[in-house]
């Protein structure tokens, strides 16, 4: 988000996210997050961000151009979203 950075994100890859992982995103209140999964298009588990959902914060899947991409369009467009990056 462009108020919080969050540099020490322990998330390696995408297989090894879970609820822990979304802690700190979830203090920051956006309305989605976008999560950028590397050169591949990979989904979560429902069970890996349950607790995004328990907040009410929706969780889109995309590449990680294309998480940065629609980051840029939703940002512009004056909306709370959050950029989850694995590189």
């Amino acid at each position: 988000m462009p108020e919080a950075v969050i540099l020490d994100w322990n998330a390696e890859n995408v297989n090894a996210l879970n609820n822990d992982h979304f802690q700190e995103i979830i203090k920051l209140k956006p309305e989605v997050v976008l999560l950028g999964t590397g050169g591949t298009h990979l989904f979560l588990h429902p069970k890996n961000y349950q607790i995004l959902t328990e907040n009410g914060i929706a969780l889109e899947c995309m590449t990680t151009a294309a998480a940065c991409r629609t980051y840029n369009i939703l940002m512009s467009e004056g909306r709370l979203v959050a950029a989850a990056l694995i590189l």
